[in-house]
C-alpha cells in the first residue's frame, strides 16, 4: 500500500515583510542563530535585524551605488534589472561566513561575513558567457560551489522564451574553490533551476522548471558523472534545499498545465531520499513560491513574486 502524502496548508503562515517597494525574496540564506538574509528585487541582498531595526542592506553589486537608476523607484525592477542585477540563489559557506551569491546577470558572486560590495567571481564557463545564472549550493566541507545557468539564449527578464521554444541550452556548473577555475558538468539542458546537494555529499538535486522534473547528478561513487530521473513534479519548480532529514523540499511556482479543474493550489513538495513525495505545500490560489527551506524549527517561504516572506512553525 502506497504512503499517504502529508499536505501542509501554508494560509497560516506568519509574514515577514519585505521593506516598502521591495518584493521578490526569491531564495533565503541562513548564518549563525538567526541570522537570515534574502535576494531582492532590486538587485541588494538584505539581512534581517530583528522587528525593532527590521532589514538592511547586506550585499549589492558594483552598480547598486554607481549607477542612478538603480535607487529609481519610478522604473520597475523588471525594467532595470539587465543593469542593477538580480540575486536569485544565496547560501553562505559556514567556515567563513563568506555568503555566494547567483545574479542572473551579473554572474556568481561572493561577499565576505561583514557585507559590502560583491566580487564577481565568474562571468563565463569553457568560454561561453553566462546568460541567466540561477540556482546555487555550496558544499560545506569543501567551499566548492555549483550553480546553474539556465539558458544561453534567454535572460531571466525573458525566461518565458525557454519553456515557449524548449529552450535546452542549460548548464550545470561547478566553481573550484580551490582553483578559482568553473567546470561545466552537465551541458544542454533544459531550464536548470534550483540545485541542492544531498546530506552525504554524494550527488545533487537538479531541478528542471519546463519539463516539471528533477534530476540527480552523481559527484561521487561508481555512477560518478551520470544524469538521471530523480522525481516526476507536480508542478514547475524553482529552488531546492535539504529538508534536513536527508530529503529536499522543492518550491511550485505553479501546477502543471492540466485539462481538468485544479482542486488544489501546489506550492511546494518535499521528497525523501529516494526522490518519493511525501510531504505537499498548499496556499491561496494568488501565492507562489520559489524557496521552501528549514530554519530553527520553522519552515521559510521565499516567492519571487511576493513583498514578504512567509514563516510557518513545524
Amino acid at each position: 500500500m502506497a504512503e499517504q502524502v502529508k499536505t501542509t496548508n501554508t494560509s497560516s503562515s506568519h509574514h515577514l515583510p519585505l521593506p516598502d517597494g521591495v518584493s521578490g525574496a526569491e531564495s533565503l540564506a541562513f548564518y549563525g542563530k538567526d541570522g537570515i538574509y534574502t535576494s531582492v528585487s532590486d538587485g541588494r541582498v538584505l539581512k534581517w535585524r530583528g522587528r525593532a531595526a527590521g532589514w538592511s542592506t547586506f550585499a549589492y553589486n558594483v552598480n547598486f551605488r554607481k549607477l542612478p537608476l538603480c535607487s529609481d523607484s519610478s522604473v520597475s525592477s523588471e525594467e532595470k534589472e539587465s543593469k542593477c542585477g538580480r540575486p536569485l540563489g544565496v547560501q553562505f559557506y559556514r567556515k567563513t561566513g563568506e555568503l555566494y551569491i547567483a545574479d542572473a546577470y551579473f554572474g556568481l558572486m561572493k561577499v565576505g561575513p561583514n557585507g559590502g560590495e560583491a566580487e564577481v567571481l565568474a562571468k563565463e564557463a569553457d568560454g561561453v558567457p553566462f546568460h541567466f545564472v540561477n540556482g546555487l549550493a555550496v558544499d560545506q566541507a569543501t567551499g566548492d560551489v555549483y550553480f546553474t545557468d539556465s539558458s544561453l539564449n534567454f535572460t531571466r527578464r525573458f525566461n518565458l522564451g525557454i519553456m515557449i521554444t524548449n529552450d535546452t541550452s542549460g548548464r550545470l556548473l561547478k566553481y573550484d574553490a580551490q582553483t578559482k577555475h568553473v567546470t561545466v558538468l552537465k551541458a544542454d539542458l533544459p531550464y536548470p533551476n534550483g540545485v541542492a546537494l544531498s546530506r552525504d555529499g554524494k550527488h545533487l538535486v537538479v531541478a528542471h522548471t519546463w519539463p516539471c522534473q528533477a534530476f540527480r547528478y552523481w559527484l561521487k561513487g561508481p555512477m560518478a558523472g551520470q544524469y538521471e530521473l530523480f522525481a516526476e513534479l507536480p508542478g514547475y519548480p524553482d529552488n531546492v534545499r535539504p529538508d534536513n532529514q536527508g530529503g529536499f523540499w522543492v518550491a511550485l511556482n505553479r501546477e502543471r498545465l492540466q485539462r481538468a479543474p485544479v482542486k488544489k493550489h501546489l506550492v511546494g513538495v518535499r521528497l525523501n531520499a529516494d526522490g518519493k513525495e511525501v510531504e505537499e505545500l498548499t496556499a491561496v490560489w494568488d501565492v507562489t513560491l520559489s524557496e521552501v527551506a528549514t530554519f530553527n524549527g520553522k519552515l521559510w517561504l521565499g516567492s519571487v513574486e511576493l513583498d514578504y516572506i512567509g514563516v510557518l512553525a513545524i
